[in-house]
């Protein structure tokens, strides 16, 4: 059986990285940073988010899908609107978190 868990998680993770890829394009032409690092850091999370959703059939992958969270958080930093997406981001991770563990309790439930 599919988790529904993964698969909410996952979709979160995979929105979240092409928001993440974007943010190179606003770090580097508005936020005047260098063409290394605004790729290294908009691309790097977007990889890393992407990586992380197909690694989720591992419970310590959800601990790294929070990491990641904190990370777009951080960018608020250097990037002010990502306090608004980090936030909304983390709310959505944090829900398909929790609502798809929940699922998967009752599934195991009627099942067993």
């Amino acid at each position: 059986m599919r988790s529904p868990r993964r698969a909410m998680c996952a979709s979160v993770l995979g929105l979240e990285a092409i928001v993440l890829g974007l943010t190179s394009i606003v770090l580097i032409s508005i936020e005047n940073a260098s063409l290394g690092v605004g790729l290294g850091i908009g691309l790097g999370l977007a990889a890393a988010a992407l990586l992380i959703a197909g690694s989720l059939r591992f419970e310590p992958s959800y601990y790294a899908g929070f990491a990641i969270q904190v990370a777009a958080l951080a960018l608020a930093a250097v990037m002010p609107v990502m306090i608004i997406l980090g936030l909304v981001f983390g709310a959505l991770w944090t829900s398909a978190y929790l609502l798809g563990k929940k699922i998967e309790r009752e599934q195991a439930l009627h099942q067993g």
